[in-house]
């Protein structure tokens, strides 16, 4: 009897010991299995970068779904656990990637935890209108009549602008992030506007004293950026204007035309003599004081210029054909100065 007790006890260790060795070797199975999964290329060498979006809130089950859809994992779940084992839930970033090779499903959730996405930039210059923003937007895949949408709506600017009947002059000129939303064109025209009110609130305790409203302060600044690129002229320039709207004169400036020449289709680059005559209340040959809106988005330099404008009696500048402008105190020296260049221009 107790022989028989010592080989039901010796037959349980063999029995608990194949067993252990059976756990050990799925171990090592399931261990092998994990590396090859996690660890074993997706993504040759040389081969062309794959596109792969991660939506906003995109959560790893949606993300591990899209990496299977791509040949990226073989179950969702191996993706999500190997989130979990490395601690990134909720630290996966939005954006667009360029995966390219070689990688594995461990280095491809660095590259999403590390958020290297591929920046698609806008670049929209001063002076730009609407009409000449959307366009931009457009190029960059945009769908132009939703931007011009959203841009045509002025509730955005109300507060400071009660009277703006839609955003030109307040789509701030910078280089933007393109939005990765399903509505990409309205997040960046509210990103614009957010960034002009982050250029101009700060400036409205200074606004107020000067006797210009927000209104007046952008339109101003729209004709100072469109009338000089040199930074240095923008607070003579303004300076001018501002000089001609105390004495009663027409500003009389020629991107004014332009603007209104571009709102009827008919700029074709040049301006004529018969133009200045044209029937616009942004002809300011014709129409005392500024014109009805902005005809441009000014940037933050024009902006300030207009608010901190040099000291001077000078009423009147003409181009120098290159670049900058002389400027004259009375009409007679204005006169001299136009003769002068306009001769060097025909001469050249």
């Amino acid at each position: 009897m107790k022989r028989g007790k010592r080989g039901g006890s010796g037959r349980a260790r063999r029995l608990l010991a194949l067993f252990l060795l059976a756990v050990a070797l799925l171990a090592v199975a399931g261990w092998g299995a994990w590396r090859h999964e996690t660890r074993s290329t997706r993504l040759a060498a040389g081969a062309p970068p794959l596109k792969f979006v991660v939506p906003p809130g995109a959560s790893a089950e949606a993300i591990a779904r899209k990496l299977e859809a791509l040949g990226l994992v073989r179950h969702p779940l191996i993706f999500r656990l190997l989130v979990r084992s490395r601690g990134l839930g909720g630290q996966l970033k939005a954006g667009e990637y360029a995966l390219q090779g070689p990688l594995s499903l461990e280095e491809i959730l660095q590259v999403l935890a590390r958020g290297e996405v591929v920046r698609r930039e806008i670049t929209i210059p001063e002076g730009r209108t609407l009409e000449e923003t959307a366009t931009l937007a457009g190029a960059e895949g945009m769908a132009v009549d939703e931007f011009l949408a959203e841009a045509r709506d002025p509730r955005l600017i109300r507060d400071l602008d009660p009277e703006a009947t839609d955003l030109e002059g307040y789509l701030f000129p910078d280089t933007y992030d393109i939005p990765l939303t399903p509505d990409p064109a309205r997040a960046l025209v509210r990103r614009m506007v957010r960034r002009f009110r982050e250029v101009v609130e700060p400036e409205l305790p200074r606004i107020a004293p000067s006797g210009l409203t927000v209104r007046e302060v952008v339109i101003l600044a729209s004709l100072v950026e469109l009338e000089t690129a040199a930074a240095e002229e923008r607070p003579r320039i303004a300076a001018v204007f501002l000089n001609r709207l105390e004495k009663g004169m027409l500003l009389q400036t020629d991107p004014t035309i332009i603007y209104a020449m571009k709102k009827e289709g008919r700029w074709e680059g040049n301006i004529r003599k018969k133009d200045l005559d044209m029937e616009s209340p942004f002809n300011t040959y014709r129409h005392p004081g500024l014109p009805p809106s902005p005809i441009g988005s000014p940037g933050r330099e024009a902006i300030l210029a207009v608010l901190d404008p040099v000291e001077t009696r000078e009423l009147y500048f003409v181009s120098r054909n290159d670049g900058t402008h002389q400027f004259s105190e009375t009409l007679s020296e204005h006169n001299r100065a136009v003769s002068r260049y306009q001769r060097r221009r025909r001469s050249r």
